[in-house]
């Protein structure tokens, strides 16, 4: 059967479609369409906090899940959307003084370094990579990864509109709770939208804030909440184009430091563990066996992060709001992706779409991020709990202990006058290095599961 002949089925309610069939075009052109609204609130927020921009990230996340697709053929049905792993390590890069250029050239070394592991894991078996990133470390360094960014929300966007982030925040709680199946699961989408309304209605009853901006230097202005200019003069059709707030150039070439390269390449960490959960979860699901794809699914995800950055794109990983959508749904189609690829391409085309996202009222990014930076650290939690890492285990309580303060509390450690580790780098090395320096003395066959059980990440 040809890659793109897909059996068409019309399943019983309740009946699933596989991977290699589809439904009639109609029905599956909508299941897309829902695929894109699964992934759209996290895809576009985590660019604007990195200081990308949306539009070529919606824009790469289309052409990279066709990618993805293809690499896999057809066998893993997988959204690549933007992911969170870099958001704390860009934000130190932009403390230390560079640029998007900086930040998009770390990410894209990032992600070589994620293909070759999957050519590893490939040709070698997943062995070397579980032995190596075992649940406790794996967990560790996603929970480092998460509150690491504790210091952005409080010191950049919180200040901006503490009121509205407040009630973003408390909205995206509510949402992502007690609204039901789908409405849950684009809580973050439901939150933007919310908070935009609220900072329309405050501006209109209140007037200007008087806050720091991100481009104030520092010092608090009187400005609007929503500032629609760009909007306006955006056109409807075309190529991402113009500057992001830094002034560099929203289409450009990266440039490589090895300084900012070693705050990212936790970010793969991260990543692996993703992406293992990602298969795993597929094939439980569509009752496939899919361990020959891992290696296959994380070298394309790494390759397409390289490949988006090099443009400055955002950095991509699988979706687990879109795993929910197939989970509701019990239909695994990779028909449906192709469709949202197709349809995220399109609206990454449309400029005036990304003026809008741009224009996101700071307070309302502060309701967000408080959130979801929360809910990145505690991922890491969940992957100890769902993978009953032992703490009663010194290995696992002494080997990770030191790693965690030095990550989340920003510890540094200079090696020269030129060159230093910190945060999320050293944090990580720590981590792997003290549990590898202690866990010869666990006997045989004790200790927590192989990281190949590592689970989804939300």
């Amino acid at each position: 059967m040809s890659m793109f002949a897909w059996e068409v089925v019309d399943p019983a309610p309740g009946q699933p479609v596989g991977p290699r069939q589809r439904l009639p075009w109609g029905r599956t052109i909508g299941l897309g369409a829902q695929h894109v609204v699964a992934m759209f609130g996290a895809t576009f927020v985590f660019p604007v906090v990195m200081g990308l921009d949306p539009n070529l990230a919606i824009m790469f996340s289309g052409i990279c899940t066709i990618g993805f697709l293809l690499a896999c053929h057809n066998k893993v049905p997988s959204y690549l959307g933007t992911s969170a792993s870099f958001v704390a390590s860009v934000a130190a890069i932009r403390a230390q003084g560079g640029n998007s250029a900086d930040v998009t050239g770390a990410i894209m070394v990032a992600g070589l370094v994620l293909a070759a592991i999957g050519l590893l894991i490939h040709f070698a078996g997943g062995a070397v990579v579980h032995k190596v990133l075992p649940p406790a470390v794996t967990g560790a360094v996603v929970m480092l990864i998460g509150f690491n960014l504790a210091p952005v929300v409080a010191g950049i966007y919180w200040p901006q509109d503490q009121w509205i982030a407040l009630m973003t925040a408390t909205f995206v709680v509510c949402a992502a709770v007690l609204l039901p199946g789908f409405w849950g699961r684009i809580s973050i989408f439901l939150g933007l939208v919310f908070g935009y309304l609220v900072s329309w209605i405050a501006d209109l009853l209140f007037g200007d804030i008087y806050s720091v901006t991100p481009t104030s230097g520092g010092k608090p202005v009187e400005h609007p909440r929503i500032s629609w200019d760009q909007v306006s003069s955006a056109s409807w059709f075309g190529f991402p184009s113009g500057k992001l707030p830094d002034g560099v150039s929203v289409v450009h070439g990266p440039s490589v430091s090895l300084t900012f390269v070693l705050l990212v390449l936790p970010g793969v960490i991260a990543l692996i563990a993703e992406n293992t959960g990602h298969v795993k979860a597929v094939a439980e699901m569509t009752g496939d066996d899919l361990d020959g794809y891992l290696g296959r699914a994380i070298t394309a995800d790494g390759a397409a992060t390289a490949f988006a950055s090099a443009f400055g794109g955002s950095p991509t990983t699988t979706y687990a709001e879109n795993i929910g959508v197939m989970s509701a749904t019990k239909v695994y189609s990779t028909a449906a992706y192709y469709v949202a690829g197709l349809v995220a391409i399109m609206l990454g085309l449309c400029p005036k779409f990304g003026a809008v996202v741009s224009a996101t009222p700071g307070g309302v990014l502060g309701g967000i991020t408080i959130v979801l930076y929360g809910m990145i650290g505690l991922v890491g939690a969940k992957i100890w709990v769902e993978n009953r890492v032992d703490f009663g285990d010194p290995v696992n309580l002494v080997g990770l202990a030191a790693g965690l303060v030095a990550g989340i509390g920003g510890v540094t450690l200079t090696i020269t006058d030129n060159f230093e580790l910190s945060g999320i780098a050293l944090g990580t090395i720590m981590v792997i290095g003290y549990f590898h320096l202690v866990s010869w003395r666990r006997p045989t066959g004790s200790g927590t599961h192989g990281a190949g059980e590592i689970t989804r990440k939300m």
